[in-house]
């Protein structure tokens, strides 16, 4: 083969690069379009962050892991940035503490979409330099879906800062939804066997996702829908929120410390249930996977039914044969929606987009894992203690982020992402 020959391919592969980093860039420019600047500064929480944040870190990591450590000439827009949108990377440096990015008011918005431009115009300049682009092309890969991981971050840290503001103000105003009829949840049956998990080693994947390997499952049925919010009505009424013996001892203290009664966003008016949506505050459709509750919730509702949270291994074995299509960010509902139309049968429904997916399985590395050199490095490995896996994305997940290995992973007691539940139990 001659030198054009091999030149051709590796041409188009940098190309596609190219192509999938200005759109997932414009994607995230897109998203904060909308907001004003007083908007993208608040940080309502210290899990939060603001979306100015959200749009200089994802800078920052291109900006740090690509340019200025493979483009010669590149010259950092701000030193101090690499000190204030630092996130938790200690090989990098220092990092300015996560629960005051909201005290960040200087640089303000205009300066930030700055540093994306001059970040963004090196890196165009950097795509075309395949000598330098190519060896770097997983990393670059790696940055990509680490903003797509944002994108669905400004989702969620901007539908609680503005669930804090007692005008419930709307980010999308118009209300696309129509009632459905209810679709009954059946059980799934699973034999007993080996099975493999973990990324097969097609396309990217998380270093969390690996290595793949075997395991052994006894048989399981899973249920073929995520539970609803009509299904979570009959637990709050049937006193699921007051009754000690469904909860873990760390669930029953989170609900007597922060009086928890039903899930986050949810209120009554005029004797009904209504959540606080991205378009404002809406009454619950029974009919919706339910979303916004914590692993503890999803356990205790679990045990009230008689059943069980799957574990990761169950749910991947699970969505092995599903096609991955589903209600995602490009949707543009912001929330999960009800079934529109019947899933076949033996074939979960709905096990990708609408809700993550609480397991019942503690985040932990799998047999063999090793994280990659360096600081990125840091990315999974280090976090892989104290935390409960999740599966499937949401409502605010990119489509192409997406896959059936993809481990997702939150503590316990977390409420403000897209979090629901899918019932799993015992064969008979």
């Amino acid at each position: 083969m001659d030198s054009n020959a091999r030149a051709a391919p590796l041409a188009s592969r940098l190309s596609a690069l190219e192509q999938r980093f200005r759109e997932i860039r414009a994607r995230t420019r897109a998203l904060a379009a909308p907001l004003s600047a007083e908007d993208c500064a608040i940080q309502s929480m210290p899990d939060a962050s603001p979306t100015k944040w959200h749009l200089a870190h994802t800078t920052w990591f291109f900006e740090t892991f690509i340019l200025s450590q493979h483009a010669p000439q590149y010259r950092a827009f701000d030193p101090a940035f690499k000190v204030l949108f630092n996130s938790y990377y200690n090989g990098v440096g220092d990092k300015h503490p996560r629960p005051e990015r909201g005290l960040i008011t200087r640089p303000d918005l205009d300066a930030v979409m700055a540093y994306r431009d001059h970040v963004e115009t090196a890196m165009d300049d950097f795509l075309h330099d395949a000598a330098h682009a190519e060896p770097v092309a997983a990393l670059i890969e790696l940055g990509l879906n680490h903003e797509q991981q944002h994108q669905e971050l400004i989702l969620t840290d901007l539908k609680h800062m503005l669930s804090r503001n007692p005008l419930k103000p709307a980010y999308e105003k118009h209300w696309p939804l129509t009632s459905v009829q209810a679709r009954k949840a059946d059980w799934i049956a699973f034999a007993e066997g080996l099975h493999e998990i973990g990324h097969d080693g097609a396309g990217f994947a998380f270093d969390n996702e690996t290595p793949r390997h075997r395991v052994f499952l006894p048989a399981f049925e899973l249920a073929s829908h995520p539970v609803t919010h009509g299904d979570f009505i009959a637990f709050i009424e049937d006193g699921g929120y007051r009754r000690p013996e469904l909860w873990l001892s760390l669930g029953w203290d989170a609900v007597q410390a922060r009086g928890w009664e039903a899930p986050l966003y949810w209120e009554k008016r005029d004797g009904q249930w209504h959540t606080f949506t991205l378009r404002g505050l809406m009454p619950v459709d029974p009919n919706a996977p339910v979303c916004h509750v914590s692993f503890l919730e999803a356990e205790a509702f679990a045990r009230w039914a008689d059943a069980r949270l799957p574990t990761e291994a169950e749910w991947e074995v699970a969505a092995a044969g599903v096609a991955r299509e589903g209600n995602f960010l490009e949707s543009a509902a912001f929330h999960p929606l009800a079934l529109r139309e019947a899933s076949p049968r033996g074939v979960p429904a709905q096990m990708f987009g609408d809700v993550w997916e609480w397991t019942r399985s503690d985040y932990g590395p799998y047999p063999g894992f090793r994280p990659e050199a360096g600081a990125v490095g840091e990315y999974n490995g280090k976090f892989m203690c104290g935390q409960y896996v999740l599966r499937g994305g949401s409502c605010a997940t990119p489509a192409s982020h997406i896959r059936a290995s993809y481990r997702n992973f939150f503590p316990p007691d977390v409420r403000w992402q897209f979090s629901g539940l899918r019932l799993a139990r015992d064969a008979p």
